[in-house]
């Protein structure tokens, strides 16, 4: 990598149907924009898991003072991460399945004005959350949505989308078993048998699924949310709440504004941070972490 003061990092293959094609698209896209703009700019594609991170951490090793992350919350979440605490600024384009993490810092969806925002924008800081060790920036959590997002994943190239995930999500209500969880939210400690526990940042897992109206990104706060087990029908009627944005009003759910909290079970808990997923044993803790990274958002 050389030196620049902008690193765009493209991943080939966020949304829905992208192909090699349309990887090379952007990169001349990215290429044009900053000849146009007369900065030193470079675009890179990631080759593989991880490969993100390690090209944003490059760039903030050599100096440059705005990465932008071409591809979904995946994609971001890795950048993201790598540009921590840093100062360095992470501009977004936006090109996932969900896109809940632009969608909440209100940039926009086409290429060429998420380009002028990523260049001309303001900047934002915003609050992290930490899962386990591992940051997230919109939205974490443990259980039912984790099983959604890992079954998800394993989808190939050009068989993902919002349809995908819906049918997953529907075969998930009737076939998924909840665990039995001890839950601390800062000094508030009970159980309970629990289809998902969420902690949002953001508002949004994407696509207008609305998990945590109240959420604000740069409050110092997560909003937690504890979703009671209930049976599959139950679990098809509650899931309307989240197409209306209400889930906080929701019957068996509890609702918290916390800083920290720590989640055990007697099992292995599949978990998911911004859409990526992982399995892990408790207990779990989990924290806000205020003004972690700053973001480029429309002026």
């Amino acid at each position: 990598m050389t030196d620049a003061e902008i690193v765009a990092i493209v991943n080939p293959l966020s949304g829905a149907g992208a192909t090699r094609g349309v990887a090379e698209a952007r990169v001349a896209l990215l290429n044009a924009r900053f000849d146009a703009a007369r900065v030193r700019g470079s675009v890179h594609l990631t080759e593989r898991r991880f490969h993100a991170g390690d090209l944003a951490r490059d760039a903030v090793a050599r100096g440059t003072r705005l990465v932008i992350a071409w591809g979904g919350d995946g994609t971001i979440n890795e950048i993201g991460t790598a540009l921590a605490g840093t100062g360095v600024v992470l501009g977004i384009i936006p090109a996932g399945s969900g896109n809940g993490f632009a969608s909440e810092l209100g940039l926009p969806r086409t290429p060429e004005a998420a380009i002028t925002t990523a260049l001309d924008g303001r900047d934002r800081p915003i609050d992290g959350g930490e899962l386990g060790g591992r940051l997230f920036f919109n939205i974490a959590g443990i259980g039912f949505d984790a099983v959604v997002a890992e079954q998800f994943n394993l989808r190939t190239l050009g068989r993902r989308g919002m349809g995908p995930y819906v049918q997953i999500g529907l075969r998930q209500t009737f076939s998924y078993r909840a665990l039995h969880y001890r839950i601390r939210l800062d000094d508030e400690q009970f159980e309970t048998d629990a289809l998902l526990i969420a902690f949002a940042n953001g508002r949004e897992y994407g696509n207008k699924i609305r998990l945590a109206p109240h959420a604000k990104m740069d409050d110092g706060k997560l909003e937690a949310m504890v979703v009671a087990d209930r049976g599959p029908l139950s679990r098809l009627w509650c899931g309307r709440h989240l197409a209306l944005g209400t889930a906080d009003r929701a019957a068996g759910v509890v609702k918290r504004s916390i800083e920290s909290a720590e989640i055990d079970c007697d099992g292995e808990m599949p978990y998911h941070l911004d859409g990526e997923i992982g399995r892990m044993r408790g207990p779990i803790t989990v924290r806000i972490l205020p003004k972690l990274l700053t973001v480029r958002v429309p002026r």
